[in-house]
Parts: C-alpha cells; structure tokens; sequence
C-alpha cells in the first residue's frame, strides 16, 4: 500500500469511528492543557504543575506500586507546598521591622528623668497580662510588649488624664488594636466631625427647601406623615462618648481616633451582623443601611461591648455623697473608694456572683444611656379643645429605664438557661497567689481579673455577641395603606334586572301620588 493510499485509508477509518483529524486533536490537546493551568488553588499552585511534581516523583522514585501509593504521592506533595507558602516572606519582614523600629527608639533627654516626666498615665500592662495568663488568657508577651510601646507613643504625641489597653478585635484581613483613652472635654473636635455634622445641617436645609417649593398651576399633593424626631447624640465626654478611642492595625501602625457615635449608630448595629475587615473606610454593606462606614460600626459595637463587660470587684468604686440621684435612671457619677482593701476570692467566685458589679453605664433600646423625652423637641400646638388627662397620659412616651451603675453581674439576664457570666480562680493547687477571674458568656472573649487592688478588663474577640440560632436580617416593613377604605372610593356592583324594575315602580309610585295630590287640590279649589 503506498503513502497515499495509507492516509487516505487512515481518513477513512477516521470519519468512520469519528476520531479527530491531526487539527482538531491539537485543538483538543490545547484547549485541555489551558484549562489545566487556568484551574488554581487560592495559593495559585495549578493542577498541571502539581501533577509534573507528582510523575517526576514517580519516575525519580520508580516505586513498585505506583498506583497505589499515588494519591499519598500527592498529599505529600501537596503538604510540601504550603510548608513552602506558610515560611515568612524576607520582604514582608524588613518592612514590618523598618515599621516597627520607631518604637524601640530611646526618647529625647532619657538620661536626666525628674518625677513629673516619670509621671505618665501609661498603664503597666506587662504586669496586667502577667495575671491574664495564669487564667489562660493573652497575646504573647512578645505581642504584649510591642503593644506597651505603642501605647508609649500614642502617649508622647497627646496628654491623656486616662489610658488603658481596651483589648483587641479580630478582621478578616487586619485586626484592630483598641487604647482607650480619657480626654478634657474642652479639647477641639475633630475637623472630620465638624465636616460631618455641617454635611447633615446642610442636606436638611435642602429638604426643607424643597418641601416649601410649591408648583403655581397644579401644586403636587402633600404627604401628611411627620417622621419621628432625631434622637440628639450624647456630647462627647459624656453617655455612650464618654471615653475616646484609638485603634491600630499593628504594633507600630499610626493611631486612628475614632470618631463619637449617635444613637442611630448604636440601634442600628444592634439590628446587623457585619465582619470587620481592618479598613476604617469600607461601606458597611447592610439591611437596615447603616449610616456611616467601618470606624462608625467598629465604635458602635465597642460602646454596646463596654456597656455590658465592663466590671470591678464589688466596693472598688462607691458613688459620691455630695451627688444627689437623679429622678431618672439613677446616679451617673462614682469616684474611688478608699477604704478598699481587695476583694476576698471567695468573694470574688461565689455562684451568685455578687462579688462583680458594672461600673459603665448601660445603653438603653433608645441608644443612649440616658433617656431622652421626644415630646421636649416638639413644639406645643394650640388645640381648641382641652384634651383628657387619660388622653394625654397615653400619648405620653413611657421612660426607658436600666439597670443603675454598680449593679450586681449576678442580676444579668440569663442565655437560654445559662448564666452571663462565668467565675473561677486561676489555680487550685496555690490558691495563696492565684487570682479570680470571670469571663462574659454574652459576649465572647471579654474577661476581667482581681487580685487584691490590681484588677483589669480585657477584650479579644471578633466583636459579636452570642447567638443561640443563625443570624437572620430583619424582614422590611409591611407597605403602607395609601387611601382610606370608605363608600368614597369604593366601586359599587352593577344592579341585576330585577332590582331595576323595583326602583323604577318605587320612582312611579310617588309620581302617581303627586298627581293625585295636585287633582285633589285643583277640584277643592274649584269647589
């Protein structure tokens, strides 16, 4: 058979069976090996170059039962490969050294300290986080230590009367890193508040604007509905803003103050279940929209977190005798008690949890912790008529009432036949120098320790609550009733025959009355 006569038998033989010619399987072969290297991992490790690993191992090894011991070829293999990924990157490392090496710099004029520059409000927290670890709680001492420094430089920069490490909030792609601080309350605002709050005056003098402009020949109808008065926002210093905070990224990373929250931050972000990303600027993407980005949410959750997990040993604080209490929600000041001398351990871990009481204040549903009456923002309408007492008792808003400051933990409500909070002792063996500490079961990865006169709060966690189900956004509201149902509106049905034939003989009878009513009249005339 000749070369021709081959190929041509070969062509035959092809179209029979439907084999590919020479074009179309290169076609084939090309478009499969595209997809095997356009097919990768979220490390970016390919199909085809794992599988080259894989037979070149084969075929180095040459092992007797190649088929079998395949699938453990590749999970070593497999295995080798995110040892290799998880091995620090040198880059990554000298720009994480040149960030953090500002803290380890000695500070101008350290040789000659006088006590008023020994006198700093920088917390010992390397002392704190010795305590936190005998009850198993920590960041590492190597962590700890990078965040006292940083701590040092947020103090160098501003004066503070108060700072504390807050604790720390987990992201998905950076974390948070929290110092709260105390500041005077006559220190200037921020010019991004006074922006925002000059952006909100603004847009509200557009809507009135619009609202008043009326159409000359066919003015549009007007909506009838008042919206429910803006609850005004605690001033800063005082309510859910009394304390200031700075967050961080990293150890080294320049401090964010984060800005003071309204009450529609708070209500709002208790309504919602959003992760946070470290990015201060990112839209929280939501239902209810939540009105502000990441750093208004992240403040939000950090008020609704101290409110509830913030606590002291019982008799740490007592409330002053020159402050009188108030009519509402009880007395808002406390100051040092004097006379403590440390709380007992048996105190301290009783069942009842006595021994632990809050000593922030508590956010009401409103969101603030004081309550705030929405009929004082509206104005007195002149009525003709004099409503009823009991009228005007159930128009009257009812007050939202908390629990007072230095409430017992012990009278928190209880989840799902659990208690909120949980206390033990940090050592039973040496109960001589452990020390008690409680965690919160509501909001989880908040705990606090007491030894003697030193106790402390702390908080890692990712920043949400406990839920017993899975999260389920809230439903939006039912549409409102444009009209009213009335006889006005509403389209009658077509009369049958028969209902017609008697309205037509009612209509005939009075018309036969007064005819003969009037031939009546006439003949009486006559007469």
């Amino acid at each position: 058979m000749s070369t021709a006569q081959y190929q041509n038998y070969n062509g035959d033989q092809r179209q029979r069976i439907g084999t590919p010619d020479g074009g179309e399987m290169e076609k084939h072969f090309n478009d499969a090996k595209s997809y095997i290297l356009s097919t990768t991992s979220k490390n970016g490790v390919n199909l085809y170059n794992h599988l080259v690993k894989c037979v070149s191992r084969l075929l180095t090894e040459q092992p007797r039962d190649s088929a079998v011991i395949f699938e453990d070829i590749s999970k070593s293999t497999r295995s080798q490969e995110e040892k290799k990924e998880d091995e620090p990157n040198p880059e990554a490392e000298q720009i994480l050294n040149e960030e953090q090496k500002p803290l380890f710099e000695k500070g101008e004029n350290t040789d000659d300290l006088d006590e008023e520059a020994l006198q700093s409000p920088l917390p010992h927290i390397l002392e704190q986080a010795y305590y936190f670890e005998q009850a198993g709680i920590g960041l590492g001492r190597d962590e700890t230590y990078q965040i006292w420094l940083a701590l040092k430089q947020l103090v160098d920069k501003s004066q503070f009367e108060k700072l504390r490490f807050w604790g720390k909030i987990l992201g998905t792609e950076k974390n948070y890193y929290v110092a709260e601080v105390e500041q005077n309350a006559d220190d200037e605002v921020e010019e991004e508040e006074e922006n925002e709050e000059n952006n909100e005056n603004e847009d509200g003098k557009d809507l009135d604007d619009d609202e008043e402009g009326e159409g000359d020949e066919d003015p549009l109808p007007k909506s009838t509905f008042k919206s429910p008065p803006t609850v005004p926002k605690e001033e800063r210093g005082t309510g859910v803003n009394k304390y200031t905070y700075y967050v961080c990224n990293r150890p080294g990373a320049p401090w964010v103050r984060l800005p003071t929250i309204t009450p529609a931050h708070v209500s709002l972000a208790r309504q919602i279940k959003v992760y946070f990303t470290g990015d201060l600027t990112r839209e929280i993407k939501s239902y209810p929209a939540y009105p502000g980005t990441e750093k208004h949410y992240l403040r939000a959750q950090i008020a609704r977190i101290s409110a509830t997990t913030q606590v002291s040993p019982n008799g740490r604080f007592k409330f002053s005798d020159e402050e009188e209490e108030e009519e509402e929600g009880g007395r808002t000041n406390y100051e040092d008690n004097e006379d403590f001398t440390g709380a007992p351990l048996s105190e301290l871990t009783d069942e009842e949890l006595n021994g632990w009481v809050h000593h922030v204040l508590h956010i009401l549903p409103q969101g603030r912790t004081k309550w705030w009456n929405p009929k004082e923002g509206e104005e007195e309408e002149e009525q003709e008529e004099e409503e009823d007492e009991d009228a005007k008792a159930e128009n009257e808003p009812q007050p939202e009432q908390g629990p007072p400051l230095l409430t017992p933990v012990g009278a928190d409500a209880d989840i799902h036949h659990t208690k909120a909070w949980t206390a033990k002792i940090s050592s039973n063996l040496i109960p001589q120098y452990a020390c008690a500490f409680i965690r919160s079961n509501l909001w989880p990865g908040a705990y606090a320790f007491a030894r003697g006169m030193i106790w402390e709060n702390i908080y890692v966690g990712c920043g949400h609550k406990y839920a017993t189900s899975d999260y389920k956004p809230e439903l939006p509201p039912l549409p409102a009733t444009e009209y009213n149902d009335g006889p006005e509106i509403l389209e009658a049905d077509d009369p049958t025959a028969e209902d017609e034939e008697k309205a037509r003989a009612a209509a005939e009878q009075p018309e036969e009355a007064e005819e003969e009513e009037e031939q009546e009249e006439n003949e009486d005339e006559e007469d």
